[in-house]
């Protein structure tokens, strides 16, 4: 791999991890994909673990339908290698469907149909792959910097036959909106993300991403109200219509989702890092 893991877990940055030096598509990997390298210890991880409980069974259909056994094959791979390769903790395992399956299949309601879509420090797949199997008029680009977890999502949309509406980009998420490495910038109607960073870092990572009139549409839990209140006036000035709180899969999983959803009502260029300073020419300042 090209970087160390482990200490990149620890930087915070667009998209919640450091830098990858490269986009890659699913059929060319390019990446160590030995599970042994992130082994979570212990012994082998129990497909039985990623079964469908029957009193969820229901709320799976609906949300699914029938791509249903595709999304059971994700979840086997998630509770298998997703936990020996330190994705997945080890006691999440037996609640994938319900913490994890369900809870991001039900922010499709949120998105229009054909919509292109950008998942924002996707990590194990959530909720992008998640929404591409569950919509499959939806393309879908899982933008994700640390090699493991590319190295995943990778292998992953191989298995589960998605690679003609799936994409991986290994990279940040303000590398993706500017463009790096000779490629093109990228954006989406809609950007996508789930336990990556509060709500005004979100949205100037997020934002740029969006098409002008695109959404943000942010996973959130308890806090997402107070979250609005704090940073209502920075997602404004990054070019963000007022935010708005939506519960989704009401009368289908218990709880609803909670979704924060951001319009990208203005184009506004990047904001300068935090502590930077303009000589009179307008060239950074060297400190």
């Amino acid at each position: 791999m090209t970087h160390d893991d482990t200490t990149a877990d620890a930087v915070t940055g667009p998209g919640g991890t450091p830098p990858g030096p490269s986009a890659v598509r699913p059929e060319t990997p390019g990446v160590d994909t030995d599970p042994a390298r992130d082994g979570a210890g212990g012994g082998a991880p129990s497909p039985s673990d990623a079964e469908l409980p029957p009193e969820l069974a229901p709320a799976a259909l609906t949300l699914f339908g029938d791509r249903l056994d595709v999304a059971a094959a994700y979840a086997e791979l998630l509770a298998t290698d997703g936990v020996v390769r330190g994705l997945i903790g080890p006691r999440e395992a037996p609640r994938i469907w319900d913490r994890h399956l369900l809870n991001c299949a039900a922010v499709a309601e949120r998105i229009p149909a054909d919509a292109t879509v950008l998942d924002v420090g996707s990590g194990a797949g959530l909720p992008g792959l998640v929404l591409a199997i569950a919509r499959p008029d939806l393309t879908v680009t899982l933008i994700e910097p640390l090699a493991r977890r590319t190295s995943f999502l990778i292998e992953v949309v191989e298995r589960l036959g998605l690679t003609r509406s799936v994409r991986v980009f290994r990279g940040r998420a303000d590398e993706a909106a500017s463009g790096s490495s000779g490629r093109e910038p990228i954006s989406g109607d809609v950007v996508t993300a789930r336990a990556v960073a509060p709500l005004d870092r979100l949205a100037a990572w997020s934002l740029p991403l969006a098409v002008r009139g695109g959404r943000l549409l942010a996973l959130k839990g308890a806090s997402a109200a107070e979250e609005i209140n704090e940073h209502a006036a920075v997602v404004e000035r990054l070019g963000g219509g007022e935010p708005s709180v939506h519960l989704c899969g009401v009368g289908v999983i218990d709880p609803p989702a909670t979704v924060v959803e951001v319009v990208r009502e203005r184009m506004v260029g990047p904001a300068r890092p935090a502590g930077s300073k303009r000589s009179r020419s307008g060239r950074p300042r060297r400190r």
